[in-house]
């Protein structure tokens, strides 16, 4: 599907007033500009106000058993955004967009006070989610490995999408030395790196579309 489909399909849906809201059409919209930015204005800053409305809403991703597994390294230091930089191909926007974030997941947060996850719930509810939590849990690396990662990916969305919202740009960013950047930071060995992304306001318009798949090749029903 080319990018004048994808169009058109969303001027479709906003066309049909009666039956969409403008909440929807604000969403929809939103969700089709968002893209990945390489080009930052370096002199452009987000106010305190922004970051915190983009942290505000990074945190209502939804995560399983509410382990909140994401930890989100906000990178402020400019020599260590260079450094940042030099394990990250060289990126520009490394050092020029607005915020640098590197988005992490604590992969052990499962066994981490987990009664903490649900301490606005009755005491029976808490210690059922918290066996169940356990049991799903344990012994199952490839699994706690795998949701951090889910759950830092929806954070992150909700950052892209939010950021969008506010007039402002992003660019998620796996091209990087993970082992450097992990070196680079610190990261605790229970940890794992799900992404950088860069966030600020756009130099120059995004690449046209790569090229959309059709929505009968990667929509399917019951089976394959």
């Amino acid at each position: 599907m080319s990018q004048p489909a994808v169009q058109s399909i969303n001027s479709e849906v906003a066309s049909n007033e009666t039956e969409i809201s403008g909440a929807e059409l604000f969403v929809n919209q939103t969700l089709l500009e968002r893209r990945s930015i390489k080009s930052y204005d370096p002199d452009y800053k987000l106010s305190d106000q922004q970051f915190q409305q983009l942290m505000t809403n990074a945190l209502l991703a939804p995560t399983s058993f509410n382990i909140q597994h994401w930890r989100f390294l906000r990178i402020t230091d400019q020599a260590i955004r260079e450094q940042l930089k030099a394990v990250a191909w060289d990126q520009a926007q490394v050092t020029n967009a607005s915020e640098i974030l590197v988005i992490t997941a604590d992969t052990q947060a499962w066994n981490k006070s987990p009664e903490r996850y649900w301490e606005n719930t009755d005491q029976d509810k808490q210690t059922l989610l918290v066996n169940l939590l356990k049991d799903f849990y344990d012994g199952r690396e490839w699994l706690q490995r795998d949701e951090a990662i889910r759950s830092g990916a929806m954070a992150a969305q909700n950052i892209m999408i939010s950021a969008k919202s506010m007039g402002l740009d992003s660019c998620p960013m796996i091209g990087i030395d993970f082992d450097g950047v992990a070196e680079l930071v610190k990261l605790p060995e229970d940890h794992v790196i799900v992404m950088l992304l860069a966030v600020g306001k756009a130099n120059d318009e995004a690449w046209p579309r790569g090229g959309q798949l059709a929505m009968e090749e990667v929509v399917l029903e019951n089976s394959f």
